[in-house]
């Protein structure tokens, strides 16, 4: 089962008025295992960086103005994540929503809501009440964030990654003799369950002889302390 962990860093919180993507970073999953493939670009926004957005990813305009245009690399985006692999993000209606914006603005479909699994919907789930930050997730799990000084939508792809691991199972979710996914194991089980023989319920009451001993036993007990 292949699926991409992605992230994304933006000038600001809303693609509806004028703010843009300026990096994507795209971690290969396969049966919750990375690859090692990868996809990571930045882009110019022909736009401003406002100071707030700049304080939590550090992108400078100086440092985007020689990046490409969404549009020069939007193919080679598309390529990567595949037309129906799943798509796992923090926060995904956030990500979603500036990646079709933009996919919008160079004339091509949208990504479709039924690929985005988000991972704090499933954090939510799994710790109803808790802090579900990708920070907080980290401590929780005991995942080293302690490279992460800024956000950085690749290296946030790497600690989610790790992170939707936990949330869907654990490691041990992957591990097998051979290459089946975790859900070929699963179904197997389920297989071994629905051909167990059937077996009726052994009777478990005693019988009448059963307790005629026991009280004949009982009346050589000496000075018994339930009588107390």
């Amino acid at each position: 089962m292949r699926e991409i962990i992605f992230d994304t860093e933006t000038t600001g919180l809303d693609p509806k008025t004028g703010d843009r993507l300026v990096e994507i970073g795209c971690i290969e999953m396969v049966n919750r295992v990375t690859t090692g493939e990868t996809f990571h670009c930045y882009f110019n926004p022909d736009r401003d960086m406002p100071a707030a957005a700049e304080a939590v990813h550090g992108l400078s305009i100086s440092f985007l103005s020689d990046k490409p245009r969404f549009h020069e690399k939007a193919a080679d985006f598309l390529e990567f994540i595949g037309e129906d692999t799943k798509l796992v993000a923090h926060n995904a209606g956030f990500d979603f929503g500036f990646v079709n914006a933009e996919l919008e603005m160079c004339g091509l479909p949208p990504l479709a809501r039924e690929r985005m699994i988000d991972t704090v919907a499933l954090a939510r789930a799994r710790h109803p009440g808790a802090k579900n930050s990708l920070d907080a997730l980290c401590t929780r799990y005991g995942i080293d964030r302690s490279h992460r000084t800024l956000h950085g939508a690749l290296l946030d792809a790497e600690l989610l990654a790790q992170v939707y691991v936990e949330l869907t199972g654990g490691r041990q979710i992957g591990l097998s003799l051979g290459a089946e996914s975790a859900e070929i194991e699963i179904a197997a089980q389920a297989v071994l369950v629905r051909e167990r023989p059937f077996r009726a319920p052994r009777p478990h009451a005693a019988s009448a002889a059963e307790l005629a001993a026991h009280a004949q036993f009982l009346e050589t007990v000496k000075s018994p302390l339930w009588n107390d």
